[in-house]
């Protein structure tokens, strides 16, 4: 299966990603480095495979062996890095991998008068709750952020507004990755966070800070209950137990820009804070609170009509976390499904409800440690405690949640 890389134009039996990228470059006279181009190629590569192989011919369902050819500029280099770079893909989307790098990549041609630019952090983002926080915070903190958006449908325009309410005098950089497979879509789409990095490095080398051999933080803000993501039952691993800012994750990815020389540090300022303290403690209340209603949390947001459901897992922390902060919900258009103690399969019988209740009761008969059991160990995340106290706290704020809608 062939994919062009950075094409626009489609060739008869070919996908294509990525070819939105340059243009916006362009446009913006930004020209990032070459081992910034070939680390973003990878990243779209990647993500352009998993929507392109489909799990339901796996054996199990799910797992799949992938063997990835990437063209880029170093192969050479890029051979030295695959180890890692496997690593942290196994962990990331629970297939086996295999990378391959090839020549003929290339760094697409810049627009003449282009200049490094004087933002000192880059930051990311999405349109979520916690990537609001974390751009607010770091305008707060005295940084000039180069905002990073992923284009989604029903998010890019609030994006928009985001980034001019928070920071109007620096960059805001909208991409997309805008992968097109030749046949069917796998939807599960567990390695879209890598393409979120490649375009965060991508403007990281773009900034004078990197140019003259600093280090900048790429701020990947995401709460560290959602981060640990802790299979709320046995059965939901897999499909159900996504891994896109785990700090394990982040860690293999880290040896892969260190080795490249990218001057890119990834870092979630929120490794420890539930999503209620991130509200409670964001450093611009009133920004936030004027903002945050209209940021998305929802797994379901597009089947829902752009309408949070109000069920889904990410819907219940976000409610949770709403109620730890203390303000009355105005979410914009409210809770498809809010009232999750209706008994009916549409509230408290749907999944996601359940399995919640089902993780709450655990909890309360045989303590954290027995519900959490082998997920979190000492070699994957060293002195796991800190990792474990946030889970506790963010399982509260579900509780809290839970037994104010009479869920049982």
């Amino acid at each position: 299966m062939r994919f062009d890389l950075y094409g626009r134009q489609p060739t008869a039996g070919w996908g294509r990603v990525g070819g939105l990228v340059p243009p916006v470059l362009k446009r913006m006279r930004l020209a990032p480095t070459e081992r910034a181009w070939d680390f973003t190629s990878i990243a779209l590569s990647i993500v352009a495979a998993d929507e392109a192989v489909p799990r339901g011919n796996s054996p199990d369902g799910w797992t799949r062996e992938i063997d990835l050819t990437v063209a880029v500029a170093a192969p050479g280099f890029w051979d030295s890095q695959k180890d890692d770079l496997r690593r942290a893909l196994e962990f990331l989307t629970g297939d086996i991998w295999s990378l391959t790098f090839v020549a003929g990549g290339h760094a697409p041609a810049p627009a003449r008068g282009t200049r490094p630019r004087s933002e000192d952090v880059i930051c990311l983002l999405s349109g979520g709750m916690d990537s609001l926080v974390g751009a607010i915070d770091a305008v707060a903190d005295g940084h000039r952020p180069l905002l990073v958006s992923q284009k989604a449908k029903g998010d890019s325009a609030d994006q928009l507004a985001f980034a001019k309410m928070i920071s109007p005098t620096t960059l805001h950089l909208q991409l997309s990755h805008h992968a097109r497979p030749p046949g069917p879509s796998e939807r599960s789409q567990r390695a879209r966070s890598i393409v979120f990095l490649g375009f965060g490095v991508l403007a990281a080398s773009c900034l004078e800070a990197t140019r003259n051999g600093s280090t900048v933080d790429l701020l990947v803000p995401e709460n560290g209950f959602i981060s640990q993501n802790v299979p709320l039952t046995p059965l939901r691993t897999g499909s159900l137990s996504t891994r896109t800012t785990h700090p394990f994750y982040f860690r293999e990815m880290q040896k892969v820009l260190d080795a490249a020389g990218l001057r890119t540090r990834i870092t979630n300022p929120y490794e420890f804070k539930t999503k209620g303290e991130m509200l409670a403690e964001c450093l611009d209340q009133a920004l936030l609170d004027q903002l945050a209603w209209n940021s998305t949390s929802c797994g379901r947001y597009s089947r829902t009509g752009f309408q949070h459901c109000g069920r889904c897992v990410p819907c219940q922390v976000r409610r949770g976390a709403v109620m730890a902060w203390g303000k009355p919900d105005t979410t914009t258009k409210g809770y498809k499904y809010g009232p999750l103690g209706q008994r009916d399969r549409r509230h408290t019988q749907f999944d996601d409800v359940r399995s919640v209740a089902m993780a709450i009761d655990a909890v309360a008969r045989n303590g954290m440690e027995a519900w959490i059991g082998g997920t979190m160990n000492r070699e994957m995340l060293g002195d796991t405690a800190p990792y474990r106290e946030v889970v506790e706290r963010g399982i509260g704020e579900l509780a809290a949640l839970h037994r104010r809608e009479g869920v049982t």
